[in-house]
């Protein structure tokens, strides 16, 4: 039997390289697929929680946004907003390196690169519809619908739904694909570390402000916009509470919710053998506990009772805020963004309806704003220089202020200062052109009986019919 040559040797090796690395990919793919089919079922998760929130008289009109969103989504990403946000990304490391999007617009200034918007994979023409592009797709588009649907809730019990329908168009084609490509997919907030020194860039791990602040915001003018429910202020412009008309079905929705979360923080990794994963998910698990008791304990403090509702928003504000460090802090820094979340969520509603005078039935800017926000900024001080080595192709781990890097804290601070100015300025456009189109809101007459039958052309709830008389 003769000795195999070192030609023979290298090829065996290269052989075994190879079946490794393939098997690397199908799992990492598979990983992140699992994951997008658990931010799939947040969707309702969301719609049970603005059900829940709102009156029973616009059931069917609160559901059907969040059922519709989804399809609207789906759509408008596959036409035009994954080629925007994802179409320059460049090779994906975790995915075999696989280079099939690697178009991006670019201008430049001062000699330095300013990436803008991708401009390859729209319609996912079988010229990019790899394995690898289609796992992408689905994980990046159960995001993006993540953000279309929170001005749902805030927009609730007033909305037309032909204006929410062409918004939501709006929202997942251009708004929000477009500030993701400048974090996310090679754009130039991204690059604020290669470019300017800035720690490594605007770095959001898996979307406080890509996905929860650009909805928040979004949520925000869309709510001003609209004005308040008839009824919700009093003439001298005091605050009259709306009561939820379902605790039960926020609660169920809350805990779907945070069950998705699994998926939508840990599978950012997209990889399925990278164990950071165990930190991400303890640390979402422990934000949201923290989110949830502050919550109860700032309830109790402030106004004798722990109304069950702000308990739930408690803990989705953990939750929104733990999204971008999730990778990068401590079990006690963890706690800590949770709890801050808690209190934040509450105190920043009360502003927003007291002092704004800006109407929104579930609290959906404060907790996907406020604390995307304040999500973003624990990022820059908290990281501690664990994880994160060459993020966004800058040497070293990711470090916040209070552990040596105060650029870090600048470029999440002006990620935060873009998106709220795009974010703003983009929905405000849109919503002042689907007005002239089609009308915003539904007339005061119709917002009084419910938007049921004249928008949905069907009651949420049934009333049992009377038994016939014999």
């Amino acid at each position: 039997m003769t000795e195999p040559t070192v030609a023979e040797l290298t090829k065996q090796l290269a052989d075994v390289q190879a079946q490794v690395q393939s098997g690397q990919t199908a799992l990492n793919i598979t990983w992140t697929l699992l994951c997008g089919f658990l931010v799939m079922f947040m969707q309702a998760g969301f719609a049970l929680v603005e059900t829940g929130l709102t009156r029973a008289k616009n059931v069917a009109h609160t559901m059907g946004m969040n059922f519709l969103v989804y399809s609207i989504g789906i759509i408008g990403f596959w036409a035009l907003g994954f080629g925007l946000q994802m179409g320059g990304v460049g090779a994906l490391a975790t995915f075999g390196n696989d280079a099939t999007l690697s178009g991006e617009f670019v201008v430049h200034i001062g000699g330095k690169e300013f990436g803008l918007w991708g401009t390859q994979g729209f319609f996912l023409t079988p010229a990019v519809y790899t394995s690898p592009i289609a796992a992408l797709f689905l994980f990046q588009m159960v995001f993006m619908d993540t953000t279309a649907t929170i001005p749902t809730g805030a927009m609730a019990e007033r909305w037309r739904f032909s204006s929410f329908v062409i918004f939501s168009f709006v929202i997942a084609s251009v708004t929000y694909p477009i500030y993701a490509n400048w974090v996310w997919g090679g754009g130039w907030l991204s690059a604020l570390g290669r470019n300017f020194g800035l720690g490594h860039g605007h770095v959001d791990f898996a979307g406080s402000s890509v996905v929860h602040l650009v909805g928040g915001v979004a949520a925000l003018v869309g709510a001003w916009v609209l004005g308040p429910r008839v009824g919700k202020f009093s003439p001298d412009g005091k605050a009259q509470p709306i009561p939820a008309h379902n605790i039960p079905m926020a609660v169920l929705g809350t805990f779907i919710l945070a069950f998705g979360w699994f998926g939508f923080n840990p599978g950012s990794t997209l990889s399925g053998t990278d164990t950071r994963t165990a930190v991400i998910a303890v640390n979402t698990m422990l934000s949201s506990s923290a989110g949830a008791f502050a919550a109860y304990l700032w309830m109790k403090f402030r106004f004798g009772a722990p109304d069950v509702s702000w308990l739930c928003n408690g803990m989705l504000a953990g939750l929104v805020a733990i999204t971008a460090p999730c990778a990068f802090v401590t079990a006690p820094a963890a706690i800590l963004i949770g709890a801050v979340a808690g209190v934040l969520v509450i105190n920043s509603a009360m502003f927003i309806e007291n002092v704004l005078k800006i109407d929104d039935p579930v609290g959906a800017s404060s907790v996907h704003g406020a604390c995307g926000a304040w999500g973003i900024l624990s990022l820059g001080l908290f990281a501690d220089g664990r994880y994160g080595d060459g993020w966004n192709g800058v040497p070293g781990k990711v470090r916040g202020l209070f552990y040596g890097d105060p650029k870090q804290l600048l470029a999440e601070c002006i990620g935060i200062l873009t998106c709220v100015v795009w974010v703003a300025a983009v929905t405000f456009v849109a919503l002042r052109i689907t007005d002239a189109l089609v009308g915003n809101r539904v007339s005061r007459r119709e917002e009084l009986a419910g938007l049921d039958v004249p928008e949905m052309g069907l009651e949420g709830y049934s009333a049992e019919p009377e038994p016939m008389s014999e």
